[in-house]
């Protein structure tokens, strides 16, 4: 895959991004009413480097062509929603999830079954359609929600321990477990108060 390639090869899929950030950005500030803070704190997004889609598919043992990254490849188009509560992200996959044009290709809830070492987040890969003048194509985008808790520990345990030697694994992993444990401790006792917040406007 030579330059030109890569950046005729990713047009599309930076459309699809901008598509599905302009629908999270109406969500933002019309999932609830006026009188609610909106439920996104901030988003992050990225389109997936030369290399990094090369190095990719090397791991999976596949040449490095066009057709290749089209085909086995799924994150080309990277969102990463930052939410304030559990509820908000929820909310939020709901009404995504019932926009008739977008395809669901795949998702897991590692909220509600987070990892062993206690990562949490809900990813879900979009198929979102794309109109040219030749017609209309679904390019995927795949979207991490996560709470700010969420994201800090993520954040902190990829600093920790991402592509390191660990002396003793088990032992941070168990560790790492913890804290998840504790920051979802802390993100409960504020979610009592958002909760008390709404019934108190209501």
């Amino acid at each position: 895959m030579n330059d030109t390639e890569y950046y005729n090869f990713i047009k599309p899929y930076e459309d699809a991004q901008q598509i599905m950030l302009s629908r999270l950005d109406i969500l933002d500030h019309t999932l609830y009413d006026s009188s609610s803070s909106p439920p996104i704190h901030y988003i992050q997004h990225r389109i997936k480097g030369r290399k990094s889609i090369e190095d990719k598919l090397l791991r999976k043992e596949k040449a490095c062509t066009v057709e290749n990254a089209k085909d086995y490849l799924q994150d080309i188009s990277g969102i990463r929603v930052i939410c304030y509560f559990v509820d908000d992200i929820y909310n939020l996959l709901d009404v995504l999830k019932g926009q008739a044009d977008l395809i669901i290709i795949r998702e897991r809830d590692y909220i509600a079954h987070p990892k062993p070492n206690g990562y949490r987040s809900y990813h879900i890969i979009t198929g979102v359609p794309v109109y040219c003048l030749d017609g209309m194509e679904y390019f995927p985008v795949e979207i991490q929600f996560r709470t700010m808790s969420m994201d800090f520990w993520a954040s902190m345990e990829h600093r920790i321990s991402y592509k390191k030697r660990t002396a003793n694994k088990e032992k941070l992993t168990r560790e790492l477990k913890e804290y998840a444990e504790m920051l979802i401790d802390i993100e409960n006792h504020f979610e009592q108060h958002n909760e008390k917040e709404h019934r108190q406007k209501n």
